[in-house]
C-alpha cells in the first residue's frame, strides 16, 4: 500500500529504515507480526512506561533537521524514564508523515535514532506508519526498575532539599533566537540554538534512586514542574542566586534588557531533573553526580507555607506553566 505520493511505501520504510532499529530482538518478530512482546530476564525487575508526542509547528519547525526531531522524541521520553529511576528497555514509534518526507529524511532520522539507542541501550519494539498533512512523531517508552523501588513525584517531607541538575533556560534562549526575537553574537547564537535543537536527557535518576524521595524532569519549566510536585500540599523556598545558569546564559541576561531571569524560570525543554531528598542524603547524591560528571545544585527546601517563595522580590504573577492547549 502506497503511503505517500513519492516512491515511499510502508514496506520500504520498514525494511530499509526501521528494521535496523529493532536490533534483531526476539520479541520484535523482526517487524513481521502486527504485535510484539516484552520479556524481562530478571524477575526482580518491573516495567515502567511513558509516552509522548511531538508535532510540527508546535514542538519543532517543518524545516528542522531530522536528526533534531529524532533527538527530541527520544529525549522527551528518556527524560521521563530517568526521572522514574528506570533504565530504558525498548520503545514503540508512530510516524505520521506528510508528502515532503523522502528517503534522505528517513535515512538521517533513523540513523540518529540508532545512534541514540546504542548510547543508552534500548531498541525499537514496533510501531505504526500513516499519512498526515503535518509531521507528527509519537513514541511509548518502556523502562526497567527494581520491583522494590518506586519514585513518586509528590512524596517528600518538610525541610527536604530541592536540587536541580545541569542548567536551566538555554533551550528557551535558542528558541527565541530562531524566532528572531533575540540576537547576540554568532557563537552564542549557535550554542543556544543547538541546545534547543538537540536536547539531552539527564541520566542521573537511576543512579540515585535509593537516596531520593521525589523526582521529576524539567520539561514544562522549573516553576511549573516544581508546582506540580508540591501538589498544593507544601511549599518551596528557593534561593534565587543558586538557580543554575551557565556562564553564557548569564552573559545574555547581563547584556540584554529584554531578557530576564523570570523568562527562564518557566521555560520548557530543559530536560534536567528536579530532585527532592532528605538532607541526610545530600552528600551521597552530590558524590554520585560528581563521579558521573553531572552538575547538581541545591536551590532550596520544602516549607509548610504553600506555593513557591523566593528569597528576593521576583515577580512571578504572570508566569504560567506551558500547556499545549493554551
Amino acid at each position: 500500500m502506497k503511503l505517500l505520493k513519492s516512491n515511499l511505501s510502508e514496506k520500504l520504510i520498514i525494511n530499509k529504515y526501521l528494521k535496523k532499529l529493532n536490533f534483531k530482538k526476539k520479541g520484535t518478530f523482526n517487524f513481521e507480526n502486527d504485535g510484539a512482546y516484552l520479556e524481562l530476564r530478571n524477575k526482580n525487575y518491573k516495567l515502567t512506561v511513558t509516552t509522548d508526542s511531538i508535532s510540527e509547528d508546535l514542538d519543532f519547525f517543518s524545516y528542522d533537521d531530522p536528526k533534531s526531531i529524532a533527538q527530541k522524541i527520544t529525549t522527551v521520553n528518556l527524560s521521563d524514564t530517568f526521572a522514574m529511576g528506570a533504565l530504558p528497555h525498548s520503545y514503540l514509534l508512530n510516524l505520521h508523515l506528510p508528502n515532503h518526507i523522502n528517503e534522505n529524511w528517513l535515512n538521517s532520522f533513523s540513523n540518529h535514532l540508532k545512534k541514540i539507542q546504542n548510547k543508552y541501550g534500548f531498541y525499537l519494539l514496533g510501531g505504526d506508519l500513516s499519512k498526515s498533512n503535518k509531521l507528527i512523531v509519537s513514541s511509548t517508552f518502556f523502562g526497567s526498575i527494581k520491583k522494590k523501588l518506586e519514585i513518586f513525584q509528590s512524596k517528600f517531607n518538610l525541610y527536604d532539599d530541592i536540587l536541580i541538575t545541569g542548567n536551566i533556560g538555554e533551550s528557551k534562549i535558542g528558541l527565541e533566537i530562531l524566532k528572531k526575537k533575540y540576537s547576540s553574537d554568532i557563537n552564542l547564537n549557535q550554542y543556544f540554538i543547538n541546545k534547543y535543537l538537540y536536547p539531552n536527557p539527564c541520566d542521573l535518576g537511576p543512579l540515585i534512586t535509593n537516596y531520593v524521595n521525589s523526582m521529576k524532569d524539567i520539561s514544562d519549566g522549573l516553576i511549573g514542574d516544581l508546582t506540580d510536585m508540591l501538589n498544593d500540599k507544601y511549599g518551596a523556598l528557593i534561593n534565587v542566586n543558586k538557580i543554575p545558569l551557565s556562564v553564557k546564559t548569564k552573559k545574555i541576561l547581563n547584556n540584554q534588557n529584554n531578557f530576564r531571569l523570570v523568562d527562564l524560570l518557566n521555560a520548557g525543554d530543559d530536560y534536567e531533573l528536579i530532585i527532592i531528598s532528605s538532607q541526610k542524603n545530600r552528600n551521597k547524591i552530590f558524590n554520585i553526580a560528581k563521579k558521573n560528571n553531572i552538575n547538581v545544585t541545591l536551590i532550596g527546601k520544602i516549607i509548610s507555607e504553600k506555593g513557591i517563595h523566593f528569597d528576593s522580590h521576583l515577580d512571578m504573577k504572570n508566569i504560567k506553566k506551558f500547556d499545549h492547549f493554551s
